[in-house]
C-alpha cells in the first residue's frame, strides 16, 4: 500500500505542475459539453420553404399560413426566371410548394385539387420530415374546408412519457456525459503513461521493487480521482446550463459513473502501455475511443439502425451502457431494475482492461 500511495501522490504532483494537462482535464471537457449540447439538434426546425402562389386568394393564403404556423418552416424569398427551381438548385430553399390557379375554385366546389411539392432529398431524414409535415398540414386544411371527414370509431389519446415537452437536451446532454467522460480521462491517463517512457523514468519503475499491479493501481487511482472531479464539473455545469435534473436513483448513477470512469482510466492505461510515444497514444485513444463512443453507443443514432455485422460492435463499447445509465437517471427514472445489467457489464469491462494491461506491463518489466 505504501508503494501504491507513493505512486498515487507522485502522479498528482506531476499533474498539478503541467498547465497543458490541467487545460485538457477541465477546460476541454466543458467546451465539448457546450458544443455538443447546443450544436446537436435532432428535430428539424426553421426549414427554408418557398411558396409560389398562382391563385392569390384568401383560401390559398390560409393554406400558406397553416404551413408556416407549424414553426418548422421559414418563408424564403427568391426572384429569378424560375424562382422555385433556382431556389432549390442553389440550396436557398429545402422545399417548394406550387399552388395552381384553380386552387380556390376547386376547394369551394369540393373537387380534388393538386398542389405540387418539390423537396430537396439530399438529406434523406430531413426530406422525410418535410414530407410528413406538409402532408399533415394539408390533411388538416382539407378537413377544415370540409373536404375530408373523420368518423373513425377509434380515437387515440396520446401521452408522451418521460419527456412530454420533447426537450432535446434531455436526450443529448446525458449522452454527452458518456462521450466526454470516456475520452478525456483515458487521454490523460494514456499521455501520463507514455510520458514515463519518453522521459526514461519508466526504467526506474521497472528496476524498482514496485510490481505491475502496484504501478497500475497507483497511477490509475490518481487519474480516477481526477476523472471524478471532471464528472462532478461536467454534470454540475450540464445540469445548470441545460436544466437537466436528476429524476432517478442517485445511487445507480454514482455507482455507474464510478465504474465507467474506472473503465475509462484503464482504457487509457492500456493504450499508454502499448504506445511508444504521445502522438500514437493520443491518436489511438481518439480514433478508437471517440469514434465508437460517438457513433456506436446510441448517443445520436439508434443502435437498432446499425446494419449487421457492424451492429455487433456496440456490444463492446462501454459508453453504450453508461448512456443507458445516465438517460435512466436524468430522463426515465427506472432505477436498479432498468440498469443492473449495464452495471454488471461495466464491471466486466474493467476487469478485462486491467488484466490485459497488467499482463502487457508485466512483460515489459526488467527481470531481477
Amino acid at each position: 500500500m505504501k508503494r501504491i500511495f507513493a505512486q498515487f501522490t507522485k502522479e498528482l504532483v506531476q499533474f498539478q505542475r503541467d498547465r497543458l494537462t490541467l487545460a485538457l482535464a477541465f477546460i476541454l471537457p466543458f467546451m465539448t459539453l457546450l458544443i455538443f449540447g447546443f450544436a446537436i439538434r435532432l428535430e428539424s426546425k426553421n426549414i427554408p420553404l418557398i411558396v409560389q402562389d398562382f391563385n392569390r386568394t384568401n383560401i390559398s393564403n390560409s393554406y400558406i399560413e397553416r404551413l408556416y404556423a407549424t414553426n418548422q418552416f421559414m418563408p424564403t424569398q427568391w426572384s429569378g426566371n424560375d424562382p422555385v427551381r433556382d431556389a432549390i438548385d442553389r440550396g436557398i430553399a429545402k422545399a417548394a410548394i406550387i399552388i395552381p390557379p384553380q386552387f380556390s375554385r376547386d376547394v369551394q366546389a369540393g373537387r380534388n385539387t393538386t398542389v405540387q411539392v418539390l423537396i430537396d432529398a439530399t438529406d434523406v431524414n430531413n426530406a422525410r420530415v418535410i414530407k410528413n409535415s406538409i402532408q399533415r398540414v394539408t390533411n388538416f386544411f382539407m378537413q377544415e374546408q370540409g373536404l375530408i371527414t373523420f368518423n373513425n370509431s377509434v380515437t387515440p389519446r396520446i401521452r408522451l412519457w418521460f419527456n412530454p415537452g420533447r426537450l432535446e437536451s434531455l436526450y443529448i446532454v446525458p449522452g454527452v456525459y458518456a462521450v466526454v467522460l470516456w475520452i478525456f480521462p483515458s487521454l490523460l491517463t494514456a499521455i501520463s503513461m507514455v510520458r514515463e517512457k519518453e522521459k526514461g523514468t519508466i526504467l526506474q519503475l521497472y528496476a524498482s521493487s514496485i510490481s505491475a499491479t502496484e504501478l497500475l493501481l497507483g497511477k490509475g487511482l490518481a487519474y480516477l480521482l481526477i476523472a471524478i472531479l471532471q464528472a462532478f464539473i461536467v454534470m454540475g455545469l450540464g445540469s445548470l446550463i441545460f436544466q437537466v435534473s436528476l429524476v432517478g436513483n442517485s445511487i445507480t448513477l454514482l455507482i455507474g459513473t464510478l465504474l465507467f470512469l474506472t473503465d475509462s482510466v484503464l482504457f487509457g492505461l492500456l493504450f499508454g502501455v502499448r504506445s511508444s510515444n504521445q502522438n500514437a497514444a493520443v491518436q489511438s485513444v481518439s480514433v478508437i475511443g471517440f469514434v465508437t463512443s460517438l457513433l456506436l453507443s446510441g448517443f445520436i443514432y439508434p443502435i437498432s439502425n446499425i446494419p449487421f455485422p457492424i451492429s455487433l460492435m456496440p456490444n463492446i463499447v462501454p459508453a453504450r451502457y453508461f448512456i443507458n445509465i445516465t438517460r435512466d437517471a436524468f430522463v426515465r427514472g427506472t432505477g436498479w431494475a432498468g440498469v443492473w445489467f449495464d452495471l454488471v457489464v461495466l464491471i466486466v469491462f474493467g476487469l478485462v482492461f486491467f488484466d490485459i494491461t497488467r499482463r502487457a506491463l508485466g512483460r515489459m518489466q526488467l527481470p531481477y
